[in-house]
């Protein structure tokens, strides 16, 4: 699983810098599919439960499960991308989200704390302290800074299936849940609007978006929790240099 995050950790990043105004979803989506083919890995989306492709392409008010089509990315648009692969049967999970171009300045905020709240959760994931913590956090964080946490979707568990138990939410009651051991992995993923928490499914049956389509930004990471500490198994190099530069 570290060497399937990393790759795919590494793809991601590769993804996100090719996101421009211009482009359709679905190139990325057929770049994404060819890296991780040529990385001896599988898509881990496409087929999984109907979808369609192996990335989920989600803009503006589309919170999760966006699919990747000829919509072209326009200056100002909200792009988050998940991703998922398979390598040597195991899985690893991750998502992020990038402004296409220059966008409005609120979004930008949007996510900032998006991304700041997963690493503020990360940081609760340790042995001893309960899925609760991490929600908590999560949740006090997003909302002082003025924005809503959905909280009809969650992250969840992940090892040799894409999603397995617990379900951990972004929201909740410090010391609640079940209790952060040795040897878990799973996925953080908060997901945030700059409006109501409430979504809905689209018309495609697949995507989630915001009820007042308001804008959402995602991110996400597989972590590991070992006994030397806890591992983000989708990090980059450069993504570990950041955080270690920022409080």
């Amino acid at each position: 699983m570290r060497e399937g995050g990393h790759i795919l950790g590494a793809i991601l990043a590769q993804l996100a810098g090719a996101a421009k105004p211009g482009m359709a979803t679905k190139e990325l989506d057929q770049m994404a599919e060819k890296m991780i083919r040529e990385a001896g890995g599988e898509p881990s989306f496409k087929g999984y439960n109907g979808f369609p492709a192996t990335i989920c392409a989600s803009v503006n008010e589309e919170v999760v499960h966006g699919i990747p089509s000829g919509r072209i990315l326009k200056e100002g648009d909200v792009l988050s991308i998940d991703i998922g692969m398979k390598y040597q049967g195991f899985q690893s999970d991750t998502a992020t989200t990038v402004g296409i171009g220059v966008i409005d300045s609120e979004l930008l905020r949007l996510i900032h704390a998006t991304k700041k709240s997963l690493k503020r959760g990360i940081k609760k994931a340790r042995p001893g302290n309960t899925f609760g913590d991490i929600g908590n956090t999560v949740q006090r964080y997003v909302e002082d800074q003025g924005f809503a946490v959905v909280r009809d979707l969650c992250g969840h568990g992940i090892g040799k299936d894409l999603h397995e138990d617990p379900q951990i939410l972004n929201f909740g009651q410090r010391h609640k849940g079940p209790v952060i051991k040795v040897g878990m992995t799973f996925c953080i993923e908060p997901m945030v609007t700059n409006g109501s928490w409430e979504i809905e499914k689209s018309k495609n049956g697949q995507a989630f978006v915001t009820k007042d389509k308001s804008i959402a930004a995602h991110f996400e990471h597989t972590v590991a929790i070992t006994p030397r500490g806890t591992e983000v198994l989708t990090q980059v190099a450069q993504e570990t240099k950041d955080n270690e530069e920022s409080d």
